[in-house]
């Protein structure tokens, strides 16, 4: 027999039946098997995290598009009230009611209606709220404003730019004709003209490096790069993510843990010169000559996250840079000095010396350059 759930348990799934039966009173038409299905989706979230639950919710308890403005308001009620029945149950923070305002006021505008006008204004100015929040540097950021801007990065999905690759698949269009094909058609209509096929190259996703500087340098800065490493590694498939300090430190597999916090502690400590002293040139030349020269980058995107603050040799950083360039398609550096500066010019050895082999240059301080990069990074190919 199963075992009987634990209290805290019992209450999460108390509050999950309560609000489907919020939905049948705001006239949603909510069965068992929907609220079971909720449950059952929910169990496996964060109870605090209110927009897994607002997602989950409307996955599961929605039927129709004209149904979402009332899931909204009796979710707003429900959870998000002081006086809301899951208020007294589950544990929620400022930043999370903050967040889950903000998706509402998105889901709102996806159903292009929306509350009334006095409400529509609080919601948009707490939206405007998480929008000035990711302009803002996270070396200023208070560990509330760190952990909303974390929520939120979690949710950027990154696409690595596509290749044509030489392989061949059958399409509508194309410059090279399929015969087998076209002469398969032909014997099937008894030696008759068929019509011509054609085939088309296959495209495939570029390979993605991320190597991070772990340095003391970029100690406000690190452990969000590596939030973001973990993102891309979740998001696509074809990416590898590299820390280095005084030595490289390859963390791919440390970071395909399940949940974030435990897949970063692990990369952590993995890391054995975290806070460090820094050394690009060595770390870039380990790189090309154990994983570069394998492959690993051969036609792919590399993106580097340092300040450019090097002790080491810079005639080595500037022989591994140049064959860096040569082995991979683009070269993408976040230096979060750059900020919003467009007339940002390097200033260090290290950024002068890598500078003419990088391609694109973003700043990488706050979340904004962060999603500045996955907008671009599918058009740099």
């Amino acid at each position: 027999m199963p075992e009987p759930p634990v209290p805290e348990q019992a209450a999460f799934a108390g509050v999950l039946v309560g609000f489907g039966r919020a939905l049948r009173a705001a006239g949603l038409r909510v069965g068992t098997g929907d609220v079971v299905s909720y449950c059952a989706a929910a169990g496996l979230l964060d109870p605090a995290d209110l927009i897994d639950l607002y997602w989950a919710g409307r996955t599961t308890l929605v039927r129709a598009k004209d149904d979402i403005p009332a899931y909204d308001a009796a979710f707003r009620a429900y959870f998000l009230d002081e006086a809301g029945p899951a208020r007294g149950v589950l544990t929620l923070t400022a930043t999370a009611t903050t967040e889950a305002e903000a998706a509402l006021v998105m889901a709102a505008t996806e159903a292009d209606t929306g509350p009334d006008r006095e409400e529509q204004a609080l919601l948009g100015l707490m939206a405007s709220d998480v929008d000035a929040l990711k302009h803002r540097s996270f070396a200023a950021c208070t560990p509330d404003e760190l952990a909303a801007l974390r929520r939120i990065m979690a949710r950027i999905r990154l696409t690595p730019p596509r290749r044509r690759t030489r392989r061949t698949r059958s399409g509508p269009v194309g410059r090279v004709p399929d015969l087998r094909k076209t002469i398969r058609e032909s014997m099937r209509m008894h030696g008759d003209p068929a019509r011509m096929f054609w085939r088309q190259r296959k495209v495939r996703l570029r390979p993605l490096i991320l190597i991070l500087d772990v340095s003391g340098s970029m100690a406000d800065y690190s452990r969000h790069l590596l939030q973001f490493a973990y993102t891309a590694r979740h998001a696509a498939v074809k990416v590898e993510v590299f820390c280095f300090g005084t030595r490289l430190t390859r963390i791919t597999k440390a970071l395909e843990h399940r949940r974030p916090d435990n897949a970063i502690a692990q990369a952590s400590r993995a890391v054995v010169d975290w806070d460090g002293g820094t050394r690009i040139g060595a770390a870039l030349d380990t790189f090309v000559r154990s994983w570069g020269r394998g492959g690993m980058c051969r036609g792919g995107v590399v993106v580097i996250c340092s300040d450019g603050l090097d002790r080491g040799d810079p005639d080595l950083l500037a022989s591994a840079m140049e064959r860096l360039s040569r082995l991979s398609h683009r070269i993408v550096w976040l230096n979060p000095h750059k900020e919003h500066n467009r007339l940002f010019r390097p200033s260090s050895v290290g950024m002068m010396i890598a500078a003419p082999h990088v391609d694109l240059l973003l700043s990488g301080h706050d979340l904004a350059s962060l999603e500045e990069l996955a907008a671009l990074l599918p058009v740099v190919g």
